[in-house]
This record gives C-alpha cells, structure tokens and sequence, in this order.
C-alpha cells in the first residue's frame, strides 16, 4: 500500500487488488448484497483505494482496515440509494371534490372511533392520548407518569385490543 501511495506503483496495486476484490466482494455478499452489486462495489472501491491511496496513514489504520471501511461506506451508500422512495406523481389541474359517500363514511369512523375511546377504562384512555395525540414513546409516558414501562406497555395494548374489537 506503501509504494500504491508514495509512487503510484501499478504492479503493488495490481496486488492489492487481486488479494482485496474478492474478499470485498465476499464481505458485501455477506452483508446482504446481491452478487452484482457487490460486484460492483468492489470495483468502486478498489478505485476509490487507487484514488484516495495519499490519504491512507499507517498509523491510524491497517491497509485491511481502511479498506474494508471504504467498502463499508459504500455498501451504506448502496442502501441508501436503493431505499430511496420514489418521487410521487404531480397531478396537474384542479383537484376532483371528494366523493360525499367518502365524507360521510370518514364521519361515521370518527365518531365511533370517539365513542370507543370514551368507552375505555381511564387509565388506559389517557395513555393511549399520550401516546397517540402527544405523540410520546412509551419510556416518556413512564417517566412523566411515573409507572413502570412494563405496566404503560400493558395498558396500552390492552387498550388497543378493547378498540380494534369495537371497531371491527
């Protein structure tokens, strides 16, 4: 890695690559990627290894180690890229009015879904208005209510479960 830095020499990087490609492309397998993208992110490395070989410092990192890192680094980009969402279709022009039967139903839904929540024990409503409304974790709850995580867990899929029968 030495002489790849100091003298940009083919030959050792030839052997750098020959001995790292194809642990690379084992270690991005198992990760869980496809064998062609690890593939190709063993390629990339390797490259960016070639490119970026004036900034490797032996006292900060083996050539193993600074090398499985940019792999490591390019298999979260891989993730990254791959889980984007992708961009939603514009509609252009006027929005059509909803549909009142739609309305209506969504209405209905509300008022049973207030009904239901009247109907709970209050020390299971006023948890699950935390959670749901207040938008805190269970832990928050815990510590604001002083309860044990445990008892706030249970009361709260308790709850759930006494809403999901009424609703359905």
């Amino acid at each position: 890695m030495l002489r790849v830095r100091d003298a940009q020499d083919k030959a050792a990087f030839s052997d750098l690559f020959r001995h790292f490609a194809p642990r690379i492309k084992a270690f991005l397998m198992k990760s869980g990627a496809s064998a062609t993208l690890a593939e190709e992110c063993a390629q990339d490395v390797m490259a960016t290894v070639w490119q970026k070989a004036g900034q490797f410092d032996p006292a900060r990192a083996s050539v193993a180690t600074w090398v499985y890192t940019i792999a490591r680094n390019r298999r979260i980009d891989a993730l990254r890229r791959s889980r984007r969402p992708e961009p939603e279709a514009l509609d252009w022009g006027p929005e059509s009015e909803p549909d009142q039967a739609d309305i209506y139903e969504v209405a209905q839904e509300h008022l049973r879904l207030g009904a239901a929540l009247a109907a709970l024990p209050d020390k299971q409503r006023a948890l699950i208005e935390r959670a749901y409304y207040g938008d805190l974790s269970h832990s928050e709850i815990a510590h604001e209510t002083g309860l044990p995580l445990g008892t706030i867990k249970s009361r709260i899929r308790l709850a759930l479960d006494r809403l999901r029968h009424q609703m359905s």
